[in-house]
């Protein structure tokens, strides 16, 4: 069962500094329709203009990714850490019983582009915490990368919550099967690029809901990069 949701279907916010597109129900944009996919809660695809950021604000109780696709973006958090994260980075920051962070363009003359992903963990009132970890090197190849995961990995983060996330990236004519254990589902937002996913054409921006599948398919004629959500 395949569930398209295209990007031009997204909530939308221009807020000069921050131009921002919702695939679920966030902040002044609601729709009971589209209130997450199984613990996937939020994919915010967000361009920070140069000099703008999100001032310091709280988290409870949520797993938070940051992925970058463009440019760079500098974290500070209420437990010390201080670091830039750029494109082939992965950044976790588990809210837990609460963490205040702000987050900001780290380029004066470039924006940034980025998705922050929100995923409900599976237990509540744990301590806060975070983690960055360079992803493997991209090299013009067809390769499915894990970038988050219960267990975490070498070039990996991990997370409070039974969710898998990869980094699907085609080559030209490239194609990949993602295998879905028995009562899984999978979400895949398409990050940039043309792709077909489970038959369904998709384009930067689009997300793709799959259930009931024992595996998915992932071609691209000229090349494409997309985020795979492996969920309970």
């Amino acid at each position: 069962m395949l569930s398209f949701r295209p990007s031009q279907a997204r909530g939308h916010a221009n807020h000069g500094w921050l131009d921002t597109y919702h695939s679920f129900s966030f902040a002044d944009y609601y729709d009971p329709r589209f209130m997450g996919f199984r613990a996937l809660r939020v994919i915010n695809e967000d361009r920070v203009a140069p000099g703008g950021g999100f001032p310091t604000h709280a988290h409870a109780n949520m797993e938070i990714i940051t992925y970058i696709v463009d440019g760079a973006l500098e974290h500070r958090d209420s437990l010390g850490n201080g670091e830039v994260i750029r494109p082939g980075d992965a950044q976790r920051m588990s809210a837990g019983t609460g963490i205040r962070h702000s987050e900001f363009n780290a380029s004066t003359t470039e924006p940034v582009h980025l998705l922050q992903i929100w995923i409900q963990p599976d237990r509540q009132g744990v301590a806060p915490g975070y983690q960055q970890q360079a992803l493997p090197a991209q090299d013009g190849s067809t390769r499915l990368d894990l970038v988050a995961g219960p267990e975490g990995g070498p070039e990996a983060v991990w997370l409070h919550a039974d969710v898998s996330l990869y980094r699907a990236v085609l080559a030209p004519s490239g194609k990949i099967d993602v295998a879905l254990a028995p009562g899984r589902h999978a979400w895949v937002q398409a990050v940039r690029g043309n792709a077909t996913v489970a038959g369904q054409a998709m384009a930067a921006g689009d997300g793709l809901a799959i259930s009931e599948m024992s595996s998915v398919t992932l071609t691209s004629d000229a090349g494409a990069e997309l985020l795979v959500f492996d969920l309970a």
